[in-house]
């Protein structure tokens, strides 16, 4: 696993996709709320410190990749730390949906986040939020595959034979979900959704990784990650997913801030991140599931780490209604 990307793949798939006929680029620019003097992609906080935001109460959340209820419990030392470092209330928010996380941060609701690398350009151009740091091994080193995984007995044993087939996405915002597998299929293996195969949206990875090993659906696209903690939680064995494409390693969440929150407390909250002692902590034992294990936070500059995620939605066509 790793933090470099094969950029030579990602032209091909630029240029192929577009190429085909997809929708045209859409213009990258924040939305008309915020302003980017400095040019980092990311909305600058306000200029005017009255319009500085400093919550008594802080609210955190995570992408609902999963259950939301499991993900108030292994992020609950983290919204501990980051009380004890802001000297705030800290709420874990369960949210049901990457709409509900941008709308929420829109609207003035959610301060922290760690937002799912495919809905992180959502967020920063729709909801003024302000990524700042990544999971990472200790050498820091990070990433995830994109999988497309089937069971034993379904008829797919690779690519080509989701041809007449049902594939599960999760949802259209998810980049491991929907946006990187729509654009593989397409360059790599000439597959169109609608055309050569019946798409079906779960909601949710873990929905569907169920639905695989249940033999609700004959094949899904999802995120590495979230198979081999499932896995190690027992909630699906190995022999019930056949894993039929790995893509190139892609980022992962990015966490970060409201962009008008008031700067002292922007401080605090990115200090707690980078300090939280992750040893005996529940988030250290549930991402120690990763390969390689994920072990600490280390800082992102969103314009280069998530590059490749935005270069996939211009690919695809994908504009940001805000």
């Amino acid at each position: 696993m790793t933090n470099r990307v094969d950029r030579r793949f990602l032209l091909r798939l630029t240029l192929a996709v577009s190429a085909a006929g997809f929708a045209a680029w859409p213009a990258w620019a924040l939305d008309s709320r915020y302003r980017d003097a400095d040019g980092d992609l990311v909305a600058d906080p306000p200029n005017d410190p009255a319009r500085w935001v400093d919550p008594q109460v802080l609210v955190f959340t995570y992408s609902p990749a999963e259950d939301p209820s499991l993900y108030a419990r292994i992020f609950a030392d983290l919204v501990d730390h980051l009380a004890r470092r802001t000297g705030r209330k800290v709420q874990f928010l369960q949210v049901r949906s990457n709409a509900a996380m941008v709308e929420a941060m829109r609207a003035g609701r959610l301060h922290v986040a760690g937002f799912g690398p495919g809905a992180t350009p959502l967020a920063v151009n729709c909801a003024g939020f302000v990524p700042v740091a990544m999971m990472a091994a200790k050498d820091g080193s990070f990433g995830y595959r994109m999988e497309i995984v089937s069971h034993p007995g379904s008829g797919i044993e690779k690519v080509e034979d989701l041809r007449g087939k049902k594939l599960a996405f999760t949802t259209e915002t998810s980049n491991s979900g929907y946006k990187a597998p729509s654009v593989i299929l397409h360059d790599r293996f000439g597959l169109v959704a609608g055309r050569d195969f019946e798409p079906v949206f779960s909601g949710k990875h873990d929905n569907s990784i169920l639905g695989v090993a249940r033999r609700d659906y004959p094949a899904a696209a999802i995120a590495d990650t979230i198979r081999l903690r499932m896995i190690a939680r027992g909630m699906v064995r190995a022999e019930d997913l056949v894993v039929i494409f790995r893509s190139e390693p892609f980022p992962t969440s990015a966490f970060g801030h409201a962009h008008d929150l008031h700067p002292e407390l922007t401080r605090q909250i990115r200090e707690a991140l980078f300090d939280f002692p992750w040893e005996g902590t529940e988030l250290a034992r549930e991402f120690a599931k990763h390969e390689p294990p994920l072990e600490r936070f280390i800082p992102i500059r969103y314009d280069e780490t998530y590059a490749i995620v935005r270069d996939i939605d211009k690919a695809m066509g994908v504009t940001y209604n805000c």
